[in-house]
């Protein structure tokens, strides 16, 4: 148990059964009246997001959760499948908990894998990830002002949009929040 004026980024609670995620949180003070605590807390299972408040030192459930790096094994079809790097136990988790995260995971590589009681309930990635260039069309510079974009294709299936400048075979950093490309990497 802790209060809410211990609450932190990150923290997970459990609320009335379900697990929340602090996404923000500022506390407040009014004029009148005793101070409060103002949050945006994130659904882990359903990715929903809400406002709450809370009066200042009210109790509030910390949930446990786990987080252990684990490496991504392979996708067997139906789940992907993740090894504890220290104990070598392998375990699998559903595409729907994957979620995004598929778009930017390589065989072999790290993940952070949280779990709740056994069950999991996300995989958090680095914020950015080196991945191939596995197809693009040849960019042709035209007389524009800014630079232009194209799609291609990477390693994992995935598609994002790069600078024209960029061809097949070639290593990009790609930012695994958003989908953005952030640059070459240099071989």
């Amino acid at each position: 148990m802790a209060t809410t004026n211990d609450l932190k980024n990150g923290m997970v609670l459990n609320l009335d059964g379900q697990l929340w995620s602090v996404v923000w949180f500022q506390h407040h003070k009014p004029g009148k009246g005793g101070a409060v605590v103002r949050t945006k807390l994130k659904n882990i299972e359903s990715g929903k997001t809400v406002d709450k408040t809370f009066n200042a030192d009210v109790k509030v459930d910390v949930a446990n959760v786990d987080k252990r790096t684990m490496q991504y094994l392979y996708n067997d079809g139906t789940s992907y499948v993740f090894m504890d790097t220290t104990t070598f136990d392998q375990i699998d988790v559903s595409p729907e908990i994957v979620g995004d995260a598929k778009n930017f995971m390589l065989e072999n590589q790290d993940a952070i894998v949280a779990t709740n009681d056994g069950r999991v309930l996300y995989i958090e990635l680095p914020a950015s990830v080196e991945l191939q260039v596995e197809y693009t069309e040849p960019g042709l510079q035209g007389d524009r002002s800014t630079g232009g974009t194209k799609p291609a294709t990477l390693e994992t299936g995935h598609q994002i949009n790069v600078p024209l400048f960029i061809t097949t075979g070639e290593k990009i950093k790609v930012d695994t929040r958003d989908s953005s490309y952030l640059g070459r990497v240099s071989s």
